[in-house]
């Protein structure tokens, strides 16, 4: 398959060396003078302006590495140390096997143990090695090792220069965990990052699966069957055994879809907006970045401009130890990801031998599972090392597993293997280190066909040029509709079929096993085997908006709906309140009916947009509690045994019109308790409303809440209780509940649940016993491209470029943030050598 080159071309005036340093002496401080008499940029160069965000140029992709890595060991060595022990399986041997890992997208999800099991099987089936040895595409590029090369440099000389004794942060200052880095670490960990999309749902039924009557630990291989034919289970009224088992698949698949559901809520997402020529007022075109990752741990985000004259100049954000930029722009394209409609793996029904469970059934001959032995070191309580050993267990589709989501899947008549379509997935940094050089959205759209490497992820651009682009095209498994219908099971079907729906869940397949025919086939057009092919996957260039807020590709716009194969998502169906939110917003703003003056956007409108908070919910159905508020008698619920009077929520929701999430916002608390007891994770149709969806309205339906509803009264009445029981006036500003703790100060933070259908997503919780964002909106970026002249950018990552409390930039755009500002970027050497704050570090 052929592959083009994807390269920037950069003006005449940034690609001279000489001419940087010498703007950087123009500036007049000592500190600058004394940097540009060094060596050029063929030595690895930081600039640091405000708030602490690097600007690295190199001559090669090893110099760019070894910036990134120096500047981002700098910043959050214990984060990114953290992270390396984990993906080496040795939290349990570093701090226990009870502590909490994070190997998935969600905080905490498992224990050190299991995590540490999952990852050395990993290990031991040497699957990163055997991916490293493989040429590109499967392989990473030559650009790629180079970079990685560099990094681990960088990463290793800040370590050096600083010793593990002298690291400010607290949280790893002098642990023996705390190393130098090897390439193979940091390429253990951008595999963990491209796996992630299966490892919470799936991670902790595949270290603890174990035979019937047999535990993971004790378990031992079978003998083989190979003598035997296949039994036949003991017979049974057909009609009894049909009802028994089509009972208990809906219950199996209800379950599943539940906890799928609430993951999804307590996880990663995104919005993205990109608004073409026909959009915009004074540019060609623009991008809103506004991913909503963790606040915590191995998914924080980190800005960088990396620049190698010549060959590549990006701006934006990255995970933490990758030195590409994952959101970000170039000179010519500006693009984000969103987190997609599909499940990045699927089960397999495997029917097991009742008298050796560890041997299965396919097309009628008995196959052995294979076992192995996986062992990792573990701290015990008094300072000794211990070994703890699992026998795990594979069928020639992957791994079995007895749980998913929490779920039990047990191994009795049958068992569930898995197939996780990232796993042999190192493919996605080649697609982030060419979309770093991508020239318009065209290109973009090549990039993604011919590595489909990027991980449950929809891609969303803009280009100079007046595109806009949304494409969902990614490793997907090859499950199309024909497939489906051949080979899932029951279960599987009401899983894939998502019936009844809940918000945002995936289609997840579960097929049958017992026909090698039902494994994934195998694409001619596909980069890799049981891959979907590429170019049945959606993907829309319009010139007014594309857009994506976690649901499906079906509206990317509603003017021209998208079809796709049931995998990838679902179509006429309801669309989540955030969604709609989103496609107001540009709709409204392109025809100039959103109440700010003109049409079409400009930097300024998107971001008072974004940071108006504003609430779909609350657009929606907040009539429907204040009426029935005024209308129960003397104000009296009976809810839950308490009998609780409402009426004093009358008036606070009343004058609560601005429907916003800003922190000084009166009320907003009160509706946001309401509207989750109302919920209580049901989809959005799920409630009651007076006009149902109608798939040929979904930005408008369905609305108008039945203000005699039970349900309506029984919500206001236990909001009213929980905020009383937790000593939280129901007339609070935001800014007293909502807040993180940086150092002993207390930042009040904007935004609030997606489901509330507010852009700006914020969930709060606790870390460490102090109040802080779980996940919620981190890197945001909006990006404009004129016909002429450098792209510009307005960015704030939220909680700062430092997880170190002890840094000037633990907190700095936190409060930035908090203020509803922007820090204008610099991405041209002339702007970057104007910054008042600038800072030259030179590796020599």
């Amino acid at each position: 398959m052929a592959r083009r080159r994807h390269r920037t071309r950069l003006p005449a005036a940034v690609v001279a060396a000489v001419a940087v340093m010498s703007t950087l002496a123009a500036t007049g401080s000592t500190a600058t003078v004394a940097a540009a008499a060094g060596p050029g940029p063929d030595r690895p160069t930081i600039r640091y302006t405000e708030y602490g965000i690097p600007h690295i140029i190199a001559s090669d992709w090893e110099g760019l590495g070894t910036g990134y890595g120096y500047a981002a060991a700098k910043d959050n060595i214990c984060t990114l140390a953290d992270t390396y022990l984990m993906v080496n399986a040795q939290r349990s041997r570093h701090l226990g096997p009870d502590g909490r890992a994070s190997p998935g997208q969600n905080q905490n999800t498992t224990t050190n143990l299991n995590s540490d099991l999952y990852f050395q099987r990993i290990k031991d089936d040497r699957v990163v090695e055997r991916l490293l040895d493989r040429p590109a595409p499967d392989g990473p590029e030559p650009e790629v090792r180079e970079a990685i090369r560099g990094y681990v440099q960088g990463y290793n000389r800040y370590l050096a220069e600083t010793g593990v004794n002298g690291i400010t942060d607290p949280a790893c200052r002098g642990a023996d965990w705390v190393r130098p880095i090897t390439e193979m670490d940091v390429y253990r960990h951008a595999h963990a990052e491209i796996i992630m999309g299966s490892a919470d749902a799936l991670l902790d039924g595949q270290v603890n699966a174990a035979p019937p009557g047999a535990s993971a630990a004790a378990a031992v291989p079978s003998a083989s069957p190979s003598a035997r034919q296949a039994s036949s289970p003991a017979k049974t009224d057909a009609k009894t055994a049909s009802r028994t088992d089509a009972k208990s698949a809906a219950r199996t698949a209800e379950r599943i879809r539940e906890a799928m559901a609430v993951s999804r809520e307590q996880g990663m997402g995104s919005n993205a907006l990109a608004v073409g020529s026909q959009g915009v007022s004074g540019g060609t075109s623009m991008l809103l970045a506004n991913p909503h990752f963790p606040w915590q741990g191995k998914n924080r985000m980190w800005q960088s401009q990396l620049t190698i004259p010549g060959k590549a100049n990006v701006s934006g954000a990255s995970l933490l130890g990758f030195p590409a930029v994952n959101i970000g722009y170039n000179e010519n394209v500006a693009w984000s990801h969103t987190v997609a409609t599909v499940a990045p793996f699927g089960l397999f029904d495997v029917q097991v031998d009742p008298l050796n469970p560890t041997t299965y059934l396919v097309d009628g001959a008995w196959e052995r599972m294979t076992s192995q032995r996986v062992a990792v070191d573990v701290l015990k309580p008094d300072g000794s090392l211990t070994q703890v050993a699992r026998t795990l267990w594979s069928t020639r589709y992957g791994p079995v597993t007895t749980s998913m989501q929490g779920v039990p899947l047990p191994w009795v008549v049958s068992a569930h293997a898995v197939r996780d379509v990232n796993m042999h997935n190192l493919r996605a940094l080649n697609s982030w280190f060419r979309l770093d050089q991508a020239e318009d959205v065209h290109d973009v759209v090549d990039i993604l066909e011919t590595t489909q490497g990027v991980p449950f992820f929809n891609t969303v651009a803009s280009d100079r040029k007046g595109n806009a682009l949304y494409a969902d095209i990614q490793a997907v498994p090859n499950v199309t509709d024909e497939h489906a219908r051949s080979c899932l099971t029951l279960t599987g079907q009401l899983l894939f079929h998502q019936s009844p729906r809940l918000p945002n869940v995936p289609p997840i397949s579960i097929l049958d096993g017992k026909r090698s025919a039902c494994d994934w086939p195998d694409d001619p057009n596909a980069v890799a085997p049981g891959l979907l092919d590429p170019h049945k996957q959606p993907r829309l260039i319009r010139s007014d908006f594309v857009g994506n807020a976690n649901d499906s590709a079906w509206l990317a716009n509603p003017a021209q709906p998208l079809a796709f194969p049931r995998v990838m998502g679902d179509t006429a169906a309801p669309r989540s309140l955030r969604t709609q939110e989103l496609i107001l917003t540009a709709q409204n703003r392109i025809n100039g009916t959103d109440g700010l003056p003109g049409k079409g956007f400009t930097p300024q409108t998107m971001g008072k947009l974004l940071f108006a908070d504003n609430s779909r919910a609350a657009d929606l159905a907040l009539n429907a509690p204040v009426t029935m508020c005024r209308n129960v008698p003397f104000g009296l619920v009976l809810v839950d045994g308490n009998l609780v009077n409402v009426s004093e929520a009358c008036p606070v929701l009343a004058a609560w019109t601005s429907h916003d999430y800003t922190t000084d916002s009166r009320g907003s608390w009160l509706f946001a308790n309401y509207w989750s007891f109302l919920s209580n994770g049901q989809g959005v149709e799920k409630l009651p409303w007076r006009v149902p969806f109608d798939p040929k309205d979904p930005v408008h339906t369905p609305n108008s809440l039945d203000t005699g509803s039970s349900a309506v009264r029984d919500a206001l009445a236990r909001a009213v209780l929980a905020l009383r029981t937790a000593g939280i006036p129901l007339n609070a500003p935001l800014s007293d509940v909502q807040k993180v703790s940086r150092g002993g100060e207390q930042i009040p933070i904007h935004g609030s649940l997606g489901q509330l259908g507010v852009l700006n997503v914020i969930t709060p919780g606790q870390v460490d016993g102090k109040p802080d964002i779980v996940f919620g909106s981190s890197f945001i970026q909006q990006v404009r491209f004129t016909a002429a002249g450098p792209p510009q950018a307005l960015s704030v990552l939220a909680y700062s470029q430092s997880a170190d409390p002890s840094s000037p930039h633990h907190a700095d755009q936190t409060r930035l943030f908090s203020a509803g500002g922007w820090v204008t970027e610099r991405f041209t050497e002339e702007q970057i050598a104007a910054s008042p704050e600038l800072r030259i570090k030179v590796l020599n």
